[in-house]
């Protein structure tokens, strides 16, 4: 399976994969105006034995196949301070 990347201009680590290239339609348009401008970014196919470096290819294809598009969200960032830094100061 094929999948299309891209990356929102206006929501920093934004991105949404398509089913079909350029095929914004599929997207809600609620979401299409939050996202505002998609740049293209990649091609890639969705083997089973694809990995990807943030999403779970299977979760991805599956999205895909019932939607058309899987939305993929920024990382979260733990807070260091949280972490027991072994003192006892």
């Amino acid at each position: 399976m094929q999948a299309y990347v891209y990356k929102s201009l206006r929501k920093a680590d934004t991105y949404v994969y398509l089913a079909t290239r350029d095929d914004f339609a599929r997207l809600p348009e609620p979401l299409r105006t939050q996202l505002g401008t998609l740049q293209f970014v990649l091609e890639v196919a969705l083997t089973p034995e694809r990995r990807l470096a943030r999403e779970d290819a299977t979760v991805v294809r599956g999205n895909l196949v019932e939607r058309g598009f899987h939305l993929q969200f920024p990382p979260t960032v733990e807070d260091p301070m949280k972490e027991d830094w072994g003192t006892d100061a």
